[in-house]
Formats: structure tokens, C-alpha cells, sequence
């Protein structure tokens, strides 16, 4: 052996007897599952659960690596959750409101009627109470939560016929993305359908649907929705955000050493922030695509969005008095949104408003 080998041999050794090796490098290597609640044709909400496991894995010179499966593969779309319970895999890619089955509650972790916007969200989750709150609660399923990405404002969805009233709202088969605005929706006269965004294509051209909310502009032309039903409504006041969310198993989680959790958690807000960018830059190009093959813009009219606030805020209450954590969290909510309200009366909306009239 040469006196250079010699040299660089112990080199090695002694870094290694001092403990100074580079921790990422001296763990054993950690292998998660993430099961995602959507196809990989969303190549926008699925691409975030993609771009979270590149992330991880370049942060960690590949010693932490998560696959990352598409609805169906490993369980079914709605199937995360309990599967999350049982330790069957390690984390989530999911809508919070796909849930309120089990809790009406897992409807404030993604979007509530007349809710938050996408920075209110941010804020509320990350400096108000919001995670602070919505993570106690879902400690009883076994998972704490990251935003995997926010759709900001949605769409209205897809008729296949107009809705000039609230009286046309009745009797419409729709499907809904869950929450309490399903329940909403239901007090004037829809009846709400929850299913995976793969199946609902098939459903509205049979007529088996005769309505569909979605997202927006981007994931609606993918999906197809344009082809089988002519109008599309806006805004969507059940969803003035929505907030897309990993779900991490507690156990999981706490067993990962500090390096690693550290890892996980600055790729979550690095998939977060692509995931709300590229809504941005696409949902623009898409809705001139949409109107130039003949798809009919319209907004809701007042009257019904006044009776959709009066429907949401019965629904609330009928939650907060059956539920004191509900009341918690809603109220905690409300009482953010007022004061981002009044701040945005001086920021943002004069901003807008303005911009909205002005030729750039």
C-alpha cells in the first residue's frame, strides 16, 4: 500500500473513531409507502406527492426514500386513512374532506364554504391555530399533517344544463368534493355524490351525474369535463382555497431521527409551494383553451350564492351544537378570517380591484 492509501485510509478511521461522520450518511436506510387519494393524470396534485419523494431523497443522498402509488394500486382513493390507522402505510397524499364520514371536522384541514383563502390558509395553519388544532384532533387516527399543496380559488363545476336560480339547483345529482358543503348543497335541494375524479367522466356523460365540482380549469380540460357538459360556474364558494394534505403516521414519524424529520418536513413546504405555483401559471392557459372550444362561463348569480352562505351557516351550526371541538375549531376560524378580512380591505382587494380595470 502506497503512502497516500495509507494516509486517506486513516484518515477515514479516525473520523469514524472521533463520531464525526456525516449523520444523514451514517443511518440506516428508511423505506416509506405513500398511497395517494388521486390518479397520476393530475399531474398537478399527484406531482406533488412525486415532487415530495424526489425531494427526500436528493436531501438525503438517497438514504430516505418514499414511493409514491396512485389511487387504486395499493387501496383504494378513500381508503388512506384506515389504512393510516392500521400502520399499513406511512403516509398519505389526500383531500382532508373526503372524510367527514368519519368526522365533519376533517372538512376545516382542506376547505369549508365561505372559508379561507389559499394565503388565509397558509397563515392560519402555520402562525394561527389551525394546525395546532386540527393536529389534536387527528391524533385519534394516527397522523399529523403537512399541506401538500393548495388549488387556491375553485371553480363552480359543470352543468349540463344553466343555473339561473336556486330552483334549478333542485333534484341535480352533483358530485361533490365532501364536507359540509355536501351538506349544504343538500339543504337546497341537491343531491351530493362523493366519488374518485376517475369515475366521474363516465357518470356525467351517461347522465347518471348531472353536475361535477372538481378544481379548476387545469384538472377539469384533463379530465374531460368540458366535452359532456357545456357550462361552467364560478366561483366556487365551498372552496375559496383548498388545501391538499400529507398525512403522516405519528408512529412512523416519531421514529425517524431527527435528520430525517427535518428532511420530510422541509420537502412537504418545498411540494406544497410547486404544487400552488403551477396552478397558477396553468389554470390561466386552460380556461382560454375552454372558452375557445365552446364552453360557456358563468357566474353564479347573487341570489344563490346568498342562500348557498345562509344553507353553509345552518349546517355550522347544527355541527357546533352537536359538537363543542367543531365549535373550537370553526369559531377559531371565523374569528381569523374576520381580522384577514379587514386587513385585505387595505391590501389585496383594493390591489386587485384596481389591476382587474387597468390595461397592462
Amino acid at each position: 500500500m502506497d503512502r497516500r492509501s495509507i494516509l486517506k485510509n486513516a484518515g477515514i478511521a479516525g473520523v469514524l473513531a472521533a463520531g464525526a461522520a456525516p449523520a444523514v450518511h451514517a443511518q440506516a436506510a428508511v423505506r416509506w409507502r405513500l398511497a395517494s387519494s388521486f390518479p397520476k393524470s393530475l399531474d398537478t396534485i399527484f406531482g406533488s406527492a412525486e415532487k415530495l419523494s424526489q425531494t427526500v431523497k436528493a436531501l438525503s443522498g438517497g438514504k430516505f426514500e418514499i414511493s409514491v402509488h396512485p389511487a387504486g394500486e395499493l387501496m383504494p382513493a378513500f381508503g388512506v386513512v384506515d389504512a393510516l390507522q392500521a400502520d399499513t402505510i406511512d403516509i398519505a397524499e389526500t383531500a382532508a374532506y373526503y372524510f367527514t364520514g368519519k368526522d365533519p371536522i376533517f372538512a376545516f384541514s382542506c376547505a369549508v364554504p365561505f372559508g379561507l383563502t389559499t394565503l388565509q390558509m397558509n397563515a392560519w395553519k402555520d402562525h394561527g391555530n389551525g394546525r395546532k388544532l386540527l393536529d389534536a384532533f387527528f391524533e385519534k387516527y394516527n397522523f399529523k399533517t403537512a399541506s401538500a399543496g393548495n388549488t387556491t380559488t375553485q371553480m363552480g363545476g359543470w352543468y349540463r344544463k344553466e343555473i339561473k336560480s336556486v330552483e334549478d339547483l333542485k333534484g341535480l345529482k352533483m358530485r361533490l368534493g365532501g364536507g359540509v358543503f355536501g351538506e349544504a348543497m343538500a339543504k337546497l335541494g341537491v343531491v351530493a355524490q362523493n366519488m374518485p375524479a376517475g369515475d366521474v367522466y363516465q357518470a356525467l356523460e351517461k347522465g347518471t351525474l348531472d353536475a361535477v365540482e372538481f378544481v379548476g380549469p387545469y384538472d377539469d380540460e384533463k379530465l374531460g369535463f368540458n366535452k359532456v357538459a357545456p357550462y361552467y360556474y364560478y366561483p366556487g364558494w365551498w372552496e375559496g382555497s383548498a388545501d391538499l394534505e400529507f398525512f403522516i403516521n405519528i408512529k412512523k414519524y416519531n421514529a425517524l431521527s431527527p435528520e430525517n424529520k427535518a428532511i420530510l418536513d422541509a420537502a412537504t413546504r418545498v411540494a406544497a409551494a410547486d404544487m400552488t405555483s403551477k396552478y397558477q401559471v396553468l389554470n390561466p392557459i386552460a380556461i382560454k383553451k375552454l372558452v375557445a372550444n365552446k364552453t360557456q362561463l358563468k357566474m353564479f348569480p347573487k341570489a344563490l350564492m346568498d342562500a348557498g352562505f345562509k344553507a353553509s351557516m345552518e349546517v355550522f351550526a347544527e355541527h357546533e351544537a352537536k359538537s363543542p371541538e367543531f365549535k373550537k375549531i370553526h369559531q377559531d376560524m371565523r374569528a381569523f378570517q374576520r381580522d384577514q378580512i379587514l386587513w385585505n380591505r387595505f391590501s389585496e382587494f383594493p390591489f386587485n380591484q384596481y389591476m382587474a380595470s387597468a390595461k397592462i
